[in-house]
């Protein structure tokens, strides 16, 4: 059996961030500065837009679509509801307030199943050029924080655009890091 070896990051795969959307992994309750340093580098670069995506990882994809939508569906169909509807509402709520003022299109994109793989898709579909991402320094919040890893890592090691990270938290220099 061959093993297969994906596409690797070179020149010829560069998406060049002139004029290409800025795909940003949002979270409900995110930093404002997440999405203003998104906007920033989408006004330096002529970025049609910023895209909004929240991936939920307690729904799955049913179909993607052309635009970066997806028809998702419950992973437990005795958990259905619209808990989903509620949390995208206040995510554009979020994105509305952040990106007032800043002179940038946007659009919030909620999608569903394995956070790198969904965003990884849309970006392919608005043919994004990078991706921003917030980032907290710590312990993890969960065990699967901790198990999955820094999403920032997950991105950087599974498709070919760079990420942008934004911290969200910093340690003092006398102190330690938690992997120190």
């Amino acid at each position: 059996m061959v093993e297969r070896v994906p596409p690797q990051p070179h020149p010829s795969r560069l998406t060049d961030f002139a004029g290409h959307a800025i795909v940003v992994a949002a979270v409900p309750g995110q930093a404002p500065l997440v999405g203003l340093t998104a906007a920033s580098l989408a006004r330096a670069t002529g970025a049609p837009a910023v895209y909004f995506a929240y991936v939920d990882q307690t729904r799955y994809t049913d179909e993607e679509f052309p635009d970066g939508t997806v028809r998702h569906l419950p992973i437990n169909p005795d958990a259905a509801g619209d808990a989903w509807a509620e949390t995208e509402r206040a995510l554009r709520a979020e994105a509305e307030a952040t990106m007032a003022g800043q002179g940038v299109e946007w659009h919030v994109r909620y999608l569903a199943g394995r956070v790198d793989r969904a965003l990884t898709h849309l970006a392919r579909a608005v043919d994004a050029a990078a991706f921003v991402v917030g980032a907290r320094v710590g312990r993890p919040r969960r065990l699967a924080d901790f198990v999955d890893g820094a999403l920032s890592m997950q991105l950087s090691h599974r498709q070919h655009r760079p990420v942008v990270v934004v911290p969200l938290e910093v340690v003092d220099w006398r102190g330690r890091a938690p992997w120190e």
